[in-house]
């Protein structure tokens, strides 16, 4: 049996702007960190004929072509489109949905495994690209890039979407002092809803092909507060990337009407009243967690805890895509 894990991420600047749409004619920028709340695959050879999907279904199938799953099935029709006998199942410490780039830690983690399972050696650009074969081209879904290649790379690391397609990986080598200040400081909350990012990120898809100016500008904008969070968080200044995330957020509303939300409005203006210096909802917005930077952490744990959300305590991971038992 082979098990392999990929991290899920938070986003600290530029989100959004590695959409194809908006780096294909202009480059997109994104910061962002993997954390230790993973998405785990196994894959085994079972002793009987066919096809075994264990995730939220169950699939018994006898080809390849049959399975339900999306990236299952394109997965398998990369490493070994006529396989006959095989189990894969899934399970992950936090529901999709949630705006954590599950879909893209889970895609990581299977071709890893799967390639581990065929003894075939992958590296992580490798692991990433194929990532991103699978859910942009072959499933046409309208999401960026940052998922897959943040599962892939782990750490706190710098992409640069260029307009030829290609990325380039930068790890931000942050002192250790800055990573314990933002381990210690930034804290994440579950707001209680999840969504599709896939249907709020096609309104962006959508707005951006059509050169709508607005959203364009909009997102130019975001990536120029990706670059400032990149020298904010190099330079050690740790409260001026806390308020620069506000300054994100409010960018960040404008893009879609289903961005947010009354209920989680009010939480986030309570909790700017109760220690959070900025934050911003995590992902494609809609649901999911509300990440904030706070100067007082255990203040703003009793505000988020009266309004009902719970939070999820995280330190960063600098492994990403792995094998854990072979």
């Amino acid at each position: 049996m082979i098990v392999s894990r990929s991290p899920l991420r938070i986003s600290l600047g530029g989100g959004g702007t590695d959409l194809p749409s908006y780096s294909n004619p202009y480059g997109g920028f994104v910061i962002s960190a993997a954390i230790d709340k993973y998405v785990y695959v196994t894959v085994s050879k079972p002793f009987y004929e066919g096809i075994r999907l264990k995730y939220s279904e169950i699939e018994n199938v006898q080809d390849v072509s049959q399975i339900r799953h999306g990236i299952i099935r394109e997965a398998l029709k990369i490493v070994d489109e006529n396989i006959r006998k095989i189990e894969i199942a899934s399970v992950a410490d936090i529901p999709a949905g949630t705006g954590l780039g599950s879909s893209g830690s889970f895609t990581t983690a299977l071709l890893k495994a799967l390639m581990t399972h065929f003894n075939k050696p992958v590296h992580a650009q490798d692991i990433a690209t194929l990532a991103c074969e699978i859910e942009l081209i072959k499933l046409k879904e309208p999401i960026g890039k940052q998922d897959q290649y943040i599962a892939a790379y782990g750490g706190i690391t710098a992409f640069e979407f260029c307009k030829d397609g290609t990325v380039l990986q930068e790890n931000l080598n942050l002192t250790s002092s800055t990573i314990h200040d933002l381990e210690d400081n930034l804290l994440l909350f579950y707001t209680g809803t999840s969504r599709s990012a896939s249907l709020i990120l096609k309104d962006q898809d959508d707005k951006t092909r059509m050169l709508n100016k607005q959203m364009v500008e909009n997102l130019h904008y975001i990536k120029k507060l990706g670059y400032e969070s990149k020298e904010l968080l190099i330079a050690g200044d740790c409260i001026g990337f806390g308020e620069l995330m506000n300054e994100h957020w409010e960018y960040k509303k404008s893009r879609s009407v289903g961005m947010t939300s009354e209920r989680i409005n009010l939480a986030y203006e309570k909790a700017l009243k109760n220690g959070a210096i900025g934050g911003k909802l995590v992902g494609a917005g809609g649901g999911g967690f509300l990440l904030f930077y706070a100067d007082d952490p255990e203040l703003l744990r009793k505000c988020m805890q009266n309004e009902g959300m719970d939070e999820v305590r995280f330190k960063f991971d600098f492994q990403g895509t792995s094998v854990i038992v072979s």
